[in-house]
């Protein structure tokens, strides 16, 4: 697509909690009819650590995105507490982005969540909300494997005692502290290592396209299993080789055709 996107940045709040998003637009006026790409960062993550990763997709799909924080990332209002409650994913699924995509006025959309934010978007998903067209996870977990805590206690390891704490502050500032430590210690709890939501993954009506890195650190491909084989809609998997838990910016080209080409399919009339 060669249509020209323009961005404006902006704040919605809920519950009180400041959260900063961008939205990423044609120049051309679209109506509340266009769905819009709605991206769902990862566990660690932020708005910037996209980079251009939305424009791209929205250039590619000719859609306009919206991306935001969530409360303790990047610049939106910290965190009162950690670790996170046991059952923090599903209260970003089920309260805090239903009121987003409300403040937002977003009626129509598909979700693209990497990571944690991948999570997020399946148990969204699994409330049928009115307007979900579509899903793309990246390297989602529904599951937690040892391999997953293994590679987040090395990640404690490298906040600690290597250079992770100064990387993670370029991306959230005053928040650094408490968006890894409200990640590390509540996916390090006894009680997160039983989690297991893949039974939700049944009520999802809407086609899912779920990628994952052959290489990722933080999981294995039977997340991607358990997400097409407990799913109740059309699932696409996706494993991507030389790749590990980043695939919008380790294989972006290949992530850009394929999700762009299952956008389209989700969204044309």
């Amino acid at each position: 697509m060669s249509e020209a996107f323009e961005t404006e940045d902006l704040t919605v709040s809920v519950d009180g909690v400041r959260l900063p998003a961008r939205w990423v637009r044609p120049s051309a006026d679209t109506d509340s009819e266009t769905p819009v790409l709605v991206f769902l960062h990862e566990g660690l993550g932020s708005i910037a650590q996209w980079k251009d990763f939305p424009e791209a997709l929205c250039r590619a799909t000719g859609l306009p995105g919206f991306v935001y924080e969530r409360q303790g990332h990047g610049n939106a209002d910290p965190l009162n507490h950690w670790p996170r409650p046991i059952g923090y994913l599903e209260t970003e699924a089920e309260h805090v982005l239903p009121r987003v995509l409300d403040a937002a006025g977003i009626e129509r959309f598909v979700h693209v969540g990497h990571s944690d934010g991948g999570s997020i978007a399946l148990l969204h998903a699994a409330l049928r909300p009115q307007g979900l067209l579509g899903v793309v996870t990246e390297g989602a977990h529904v599951v937690v494997e040892d391999v997953t805590l293994d590679s987040i206690r090395a990640a404690r390891d490298a906040f600690r005692h290597g250079d992770l704490r100064t990387k993670l502050q370029r991306w959230h500032g005053r928040n650094t502290d408490g968006v890894f430590w409200g990640w590390n210690t509540t996916w390090l709890h006894p009680a997160f290592a039983a989690r297991d939501i893949s039974d939700r993954l049944r009520a999802i009506r809407c086609p899912l396209l779920a990628i994952q890195g052959e290489d990722d650190e933080y999981g294995t491909p039977r997340q991607v299993e358990a997400i097409c084989r407990e799913s109740g809609g059309l699932t696409t998997p996706m494993i991507l080789p030389e790749c590990g838990h980043v695939p919008h910016h380790q294989v972006r080209d290949a992530v850009l055709a394929v999700a762009a080409s299952a956008i389209e399919t989700w969204t044309t009339p």
